[in-house]
């Protein structure tokens, strides 16, 4: 029978407390079924508590950058944080049935939601430029191989090199997104000044700005293809 799940902010406070402290003790313990009712709770607790982190850091920005992270925190961030979870807990179930585990889907889930502790780490280090990343994507391999061993008793060794591959291709997947993301960004913001400084020139001078300023993105998405 599935468990009733409840909103109990000082159980998911040691439960974080636990995944990020004692990983190996936690998923030792952990249940493997009882319904998806707590684990979606958590998983959507900690994809709003990201969003608010977010949502702080564009209180620097612009009081638009602050409205969309409230809004995020407080809608987007909880239910993309749940699809991703199903979608993740599924990856991880083939991942682990390859690997030879006797465990079914719920497993996989509650182990994939011990990873939402990680998201308000994620969110706090994601203003490092790439070491935020670095430094999630490894600790998250590192949660799965201890799920590996405590809750699907593979042999370590196995789920460091399974786990340890995944993570490094991820790591530099990651690190090329965040580096095309901070290209654009310095080009939008390039492209900001751009037509601030239209507004003071004449028509043919603004054409020729225009001409040139596009000419430059051009030769910046050539030189992007080329590497």
């Amino acid at each position: 029978m599935n468990e009733k799940s409840s909103f109990d902010i000082q159980q998911i406070i040691e439960q974080v407390r636990a995944i990020i402290t004692q990983p190996v003790s936690y998923f030792q313990s952990m249940p493997r079924a009882g319904g998806f009712g707590d684990p979606v709770v958590f998983v959507a607790v900690m994809g709003a508590v990201a969003g608010v982190i977010a949502a702080l850091f564009a209180l620097f920005g612009s009081a638009g950058g602050l409205l969309v992270g409230v809004f995020g925190a407080l809608i987007f961030g909880p239910l993309m944080a749940v699809l991703g979870a199903f979608i993740g807990a599924a990856v991880l179930y083939v991942i682990w049935k390859l690997m030879g585990s006797t465990e079914d889907y719920e497993a996989a889930f509650r182990c994939q939601a011990a990873l939402a502790a990680l998201y308000p780490v994620s969110a706090l280090l994601g203003i490092i430029p790439y070491i935020g990343s670095i430094v999630t994507i490894a600790w998250a391999a590192w949660l799965l191989v201890e799920a590996s061993v405590a809750v699907h008793g593979r042999q370590r060794k196995t789920a460091q090199i399974v786990f340890g591959v995944l993570a490094v291709l991820f790591i530099f997947t990651s690190l090329g997104s965040e580096r095309a993301s901070r290209e654009m960004e310095t080009r939008m913001e390039a492209m900001g000044g751009q037509f601030e400084d239209l507004e003071d020139l004449s028509p043919e001078e603004a054409g020729r700005k225009m001409g040139e300023f596009l000419k430059g993105l051009e030769e910046g998405a050539q030189s992007d293809r080329d590497q």
